[in-house]
């Protein structure tokens, strides 16, 4: 909850250049093209394995949409718009939080399915299916739901103009409660410590699965070599997508890490935001990273996945053709 920005009494808002975020807003047409590309299914992988990278797309652009877009960049162009009513305020923080744990545990998700896929054979026919990945897509959004209702209770209203609330201000025992305090510990526990260590786990597992697996194969190795071989090329691509996912989030999460253990409450509002601050340098270049993490999956299929490549070319050498066609009908 703490990575939610809120006005203060004192009304001060971001104005890092940083999160002026233009570049961010490209990155949701980023998102979009990656959903699309995957729920054709061209792109050589499993139902399974699409259904998770389908849906951690939709996450990562929802994560765009109701933190960079509904809330910084409405914040800092339009500091007064429908969006700050109290009730919409209190929505599109919820909205943000249950996106951004969708986004995080999803990557959970395939982390441990990859996992099972690799090193516990036995279970792989059950557990690494498409409907075995529709249930624990569906499990994770009620469970982030269900975790972000405080959501709609911390926050009143900064003030009240013929009976029409304003803005979300946290409520005064927010930040001398005991209970919040020890919500917002278990809210850095629960996100992102935890999946932190999850995805270091099931990949150090993973990966010393796979040396296990390739001293045996070395021995083996007669008849069956070309098989073998083309059984381990699959292994290789499927593993590199997984550690460049499983990287990309833990560096891009780290920073936000660092502050959310340290100064869960502190500076929440920005009221010292200096650049001077070395608190506000690590809150905020947190958040950044954080947003960033939910903006590069789309890179990483194309540099890791030669058929998601081919099929980016194929749209762009379509809408481009389809344009062509339409200037063309247009002249005549």
């Amino acid at each position: 909850m703490s990575s939610i920005l809120v006005p203060s009494s004192n009304f001060h808002w971001c104005d890092l250049k940083e999160f002026h975020s233009n570049p961010f807003l490209y990155l949701t047409d980023f998102n979009l093209v990656a959903i699309v590309i995957l729920s054709r299914g061209k792109c050589g992988l499993s139902k399974c394995i699409t259904r998770y990278l389908v849906a951690m797309a939709a996450a990562d652009f929802a994560v765009i949409i109701t933190d960079v877009i509904m809330h910084r960049i409405n914040n800092m162009y339009f500091p007064v718009s429908f969006l700050f009513l109290t009730p919409v305020c209190s929505l599109r923080h919820v909205m943000y939080i249950v996106s951004l744990d969708c986004s995080v545990w999803f990557t959970v998700a395939f982390t441990f399915d990859r996992f099972i896929a690799i090193c516990c054979h036995k279970l792989k026919p059950k557990y690494c299916t498409q409907r075995t990945a529709t249930v624990v897509i569906s499990v994770v959004c009620v469970v982030s739901f269900l975790r972000s209702i405080p959501g709609f209770i911390v926050y009143k209203p900064l003030f009240v103009i013929s009976n029409v609330s304003w803005y979300c201000v946290g409520k005064s025992d927010y930040w001398t409660s005991t209970f919040w305090r020890a919500y917002e510990c278990i809210d850095s526990i629960l996100t992102p410590v935890l999946p932190i260590l999850f995805i270091l786990l099931f990949n150090a597992l993973t990966v010393k699965n796979i040396i296990a697996a390739n001293r045996a194969r070395k021995g083996l190795r007669s008849k069956s070599e070309n098989q073998n071989d083309t059984e381990m090329e699959n292994w290789r691509k499927s593993i590199f997508l997984l550690f460049a996912l499983s990287a990309n989030f833990v560096l891009l999460w780290m920073t936000y890490l660092v502050h959310s253990l340290r100064w869960q409450l502190e500076n929440f509002n920005y009221q010292n935001k200096y650049l001077n601050n070395p608190v506000y340098i690590t809150q905020q270049f947190g958040f950044m990273l954080q947003v960033l993490s939910s903006s590069t999956n789309t890179c990483i299929y194309g540099l890791t996945q030669k058929k998601f490549r081919e099929e980016l070319k194929k749209g762009i050498k379509y809408l481009f053709t389809l344009n062509g066609k339409l200037v063309h009908t247009c002249t005549i």
